[in-house]
């Protein structure tokens, strides 16, 4: 799942492509989800667990918009 990519001191390092994990982990998380059995105890659970689990990848996008200069303040 990672591909290999120059860096700037000239060696190799692996690129992660976290927008695309965190989506597959958002996606892997919901078909976990529909495999839980319903009832009144559940259900409370598996609304708070995919919306946890999903919540990550826009939490990823939100932090990956902020500029260098907003970062630093």
């Amino acid at each position: 799942m990672t591909k290999e990519s120059p860096n700037p001191n000239g060696g190799k390092s692996p690129a992660f492509d976290l927008e695309e994990r965190t989506a597959l982990f958002g996606e892997a998380v919901l078909h976990f989800a529909k495999k839980i059995p319903v009832n009144p105890v559940t259900k409370p659970l598996i609304s708070q667990l995919v919306r946890a689990g999903t919540s990550v990848g826009a939490n990823y996008c939100e932090a990956d918009a902020v500029s260098k200069k907003d970062f630093k303040n």
